[in-house]
């Protein structure tokens, strides 16, 4: 028997209801994470060894209503096999049947966002960028401005990019991978890209590269409070750079103290499911991921 999707079983109620000569029956349409202004949505990269159809199906099967779309995606190649193409230069037909299909199974059409993409002192290649999120609907880019690793050149950059998200109406946040090498490791890097600076520009946190840089994750988000616009939430089994995702709860990233200093802040936004662990079969790992976040978030919403 095929299971109804969260939603569709919450309208199937009301009209049995309504049907039964009870009148509409009172169906609670916001989940406890909605309640608290999350948005739970599935990062594309998690699904990078497949096609962005096969993803799409993966994320309904989840029961996750939202999608973030990573840089690049695949495509069937001639071959058969997943072919990946830059995001940005996915044609509008493409783009358009990608839509349909997240339609036709339960998922907004609407990326939540975009990335990591590549931003930096290019002014027209920044606006190719910008373009494409305006032309496919989508609110905000994730990326990692390139300085050439000089905080000289950050400011700059920065000018820019700011120029471009209030003229396109797209905000753009920074993401981190591990340090030392990335530039953007540390949030104190983020909070002096974001400093005096308007709120079309701000941070997507990954929570993950940031234990295995051994940092506190639960200090680095209020470091960065009131600047977060975005999240690529993890577990992690280990404080390192060998350390892996594992199913939210069961890990030593102290999820639930982020949850609840994110409600402290008043976060509004998505947390995006980005799994990097058992690449080809992470979907029973994931389901646990969901369960805890939606189980943790009711507590949260008491």
């Amino acid at each position: 028997m095929r299971m109804l999707h969260p939603l569709s079983r919450r309208v199937f109620l009301a009209l049995v209801g309504w049907m039964a000569g009870f009148g509409p029956v009172q169906v609670d349409a916001q989940q406890p994470h909605e309640k608290l202004g999350f948005t739970l949505a599935l990062h594309s990269y998690t699904f990078q060894k497949f096609t962005i159809s096969e993803a799409i199906a993966k994320t309904a099967a989840l029961g996750i209503s939202h999608m973030s779309v990573s840089g690049g995606v695949n495509f069937p190649g001639p071959d058969g096999k997943p072919q990946r193409r830059n995001t940005t230069e996915i044609s509008d037909a493409d783009f358009e049947s990608i839509q349909k299909q997240m339609r036709e199974q339960g998922i907004s059409p609407k990326f939540v966002n975009m990335g990591v993409v590549r931003l930096g002192a290019d002014e027209q290649a920044n606006r190719r960028v910008f373009e494409c999120a305006r032309r496919f609907g989508i609110p905000m880019l994730v990326s990692e401005p390139e300085t050439h690793g000089k905080m000289e050149e950050l400011g700059p950059v920065m000018d820019g990019i700011e120029k471009l998200a209030k003229e396109y109406g797209v905000r753009v946040a920074i993401h981190n991978h591990p340090g030392p090498k990335n530039f953007y490791w540390n949030p104190e890097t983020v909070l002096a890209a974001v400093k005096g600076r308007s709120d079309w520009v701000g941070a997507c946190a990954d929570v993950g590269h940031w234990v295995r840089s051994g940092l506190d994750p639960v200090e680095c988000l209020k470091k960065l409070e009131g600047r977060v616009l975005a999240l690529h939430f993890k577990d992690l089994s280990e404080a390192s750079l060998q350390g892996h995702d594992v199913p939210w709860g069961t890990g030593i990233s102290h999820p639930r103290a982020m949850l609840e200093e994110l409600k402290r802040q008043g976060f509004r936004g998505a947390f995006c499911i980005e799994y990097e662990h058992n690449w080809e079969n992470s979907e029973s790992e994931i389901a646990q991921c969901v369960k805890w976040f939606r189980d943790t978030c009711a507590e949260l919403a008491k």
